[in-house]
């Protein structure tokens, strides 16, 4: 495909395209600095370990975490936020059983798939009483809900920062204080969020935080699992014991080296980043709604992520769309990590979506590389595809 007929890409939160300045940093570490960071007796491993440490204050630094020395606050390199959330799950579960009861985990149905199938996994193991938390119509937390649970006792708190379908930020802060006066842990999977909206871990009483590169303009491959001081874990993965004997495997250098700098730019440019993107997310949405009058937003539009417009058109299917749409758009009609199955969104079933809005579901999202221009031709796109679609459904 050449550059000229590549689609219109408003797909950010599936993944996002790396910044230049990101493998600019990286590119050294695959040819030239290519030792292994765990050889501790030549030159080379000694410059691999200095670029993984470099790398790690510049995660802390974004997250708000600390890094003292002596290894008590450990960040373990990951593959992703799926194999952060496994270790932070699992490895919180399994090492933490009580003695006379079951294990109790809350978590919000609306979760990413990583949480749900691994905190069920954990249930059919009989290791865990699993509680779902409800949630309203804009999939924002039960509060008082949380509160109940807590003071019958729980052991885990697990919930997103922000949602990867339909856009909602949690209060995070809230939560943590929460969970933290009744004793609970609080794992928080900052997959989405982490580069977006600020996270103050450390002072916010975050007991475990997930983070992915691929989803500010990072590498692909490469994630952090932040672990608060004094918490203790259980492997999942066994070998040379790399990582506090949390996570054994060779470190992927270029990777966290890319992971780090995509941090300390998100640090530097988050805030007008993500201001630009939230302005040209409204006018595409104004475009849109001016148009199509069977058009409504889903989630919580008061608090969302600044590139996210997740909407269902009531009277047009949104396999039907997309052929409309042809090879001019990519977006999503569901997340990326389940838009190949049938079923509907466990997000959008969740929030009590009616079917007409199920099927109608899109989601839009953009970047810090989408341009205005970008975006007017985007509506004209939707717009005509939209009116294709009517005249189909009309003579169907």
């Amino acid at each position: 495909m050449s550059a000229k007929k590549r689609p219109i890409y408003l797909d950010y939160q599936a993944s996002t395209p790396m910044d230049p300045r990101v493998l600019d940093a990286m590119l050294p570490y695959f040819q030239e600095a290519f030792g292994n960071a765990s050889s501790a007796a030549h030159a080379y491993g000694h410059e691999a370990a200095d670029a993984v440490k470099q790398a790690a204050q510049e995660v802390a630094a974004l997250v708000q975490s600390g890094l003292p020395s002596g290894g008590s606050h450990p960040l373990i390199w990951t593959s992703g936020a799926t194999e952060s959330i496994n270790l932070a799950l699992q490895g919180y579960v399994r090492q933490h059983q009580p003695e006379g009861r079951r294990f109790r985990l809350a978590t919000l149905p609306l979760e990413h798939k990583a949480v749900l199938d691994t905190a069920k996994l954990l249930e059919r193991e009989g290791l865990l009483e699993l509680v779902l938390l409800d949630v309203n119509a804009q999939g924002q937390l039960d509060l008082a809900h949380l509160e109940r649970e807590l003071k019958q006792g729980l052991d885990l708190l697990a919930m997103m920062a922000a949602n990867n379908e339909i856009g909602t930020i949690y209060p995070v802060q809230t939560i943590a204080k929460l969970a933290q006066d009744h004793g609970c842990a609080f794992f928080c999977d900052g997959s989405q969020a982490v580069g977006k909206i600020p996270i103050e871990f450390e002072n916010w009483g975050i007991t475990l935080l997930a983070l992915t590169g691929h989803k500010m303009y990072g590498p692909k491959g490469c994630g952090a699992l932040v672990v608060r001081r004094g918490t203790r874990l259980k492997a999942q993965i066994y070998g040379g014991g790399h990582q506090h004997g949390l996570r054994s495997g060779t470190l992927n250098v270029p990777g966290i080296v890319g992971l780090g700098k995509a941090c300390a730019l998100r640090q530097a440019e988050m805030q007008r980043d993500e201001s630009h993107t939230a302005q040209l997310r409204d006018r595409l949405e104004a475009l849109l709604q001016a148009e199509i009058l069977d058009l409504v937003v889903n989630g919580d539009l008061a608090h969302r992520l600044a590139g996210n417009l997740h909407c269902s058109i009531l009277s047009v299917p949104n396999d039907l769309m997309v052929k409309y749409l042809g090879q001019q758009l990519a977006i999503s009609t569901g997340s990326a990590c389940t838009s190949g199955l049938e079923a509907s969104s466990h997000v959008l079933c969740a929030i009590g979506l009616s079917a007409d809005a199920l099927r109608g579901a899109l989601r839009l999202s953009l970047g810090k590389f989408t341009t205005e221009t970008e975006i007017e031709t985007a509506a004209e796109v939707l717009i005509g595809a939209y009116w294709q679609a009517q005249a189909h459904l009309q003579t169907d």
